[in-house]
């Protein structure tokens, strides 16, 4: 996972809201489209970023590609984050 790929692609309010979709389970790409007012070629752009990214998995089942969000990733991020906030947040200020 690289971080720049992952923080690009949490940039886009598109995307974001994509990740929102995907937190309730698997979706086909019309699926998600159909969620937004734009093309298919547009979605299929961000969901590309977003499995660049490892935000997502794709699964092919017969002629439907379907995405899921990986939960790994986010865990990765929300560590790193935890870290770079001291922690526990007791830390005492100086």
């Amino acid at each position: 996972m690289s971080f720049a790929d992952t923080f690009k692609a949490l940039s886009d309010p598109v995307r974001r809201e994509i990740l929102q979709l995907l937190k309730t389970g698997k979706l086909s790409a019309g699926e998600i489209g159909s969620h937004f007012d734009t093309t298919g070629a547009t979605i299929s752009y961000h969901l590309g970023i977003l499995k660049k990214a490892d935000l997502v998995w794709e699964t092919k089942v017969k002629n439907y590609v379907y995405y899921e969000l990986n939960t790994t990733v986010v865990d990765e991020i929300l560590l790193w984050l935890t870290d770079l906030k001291g922690g526990g947040g007791n830390d005492e200020k100086v």
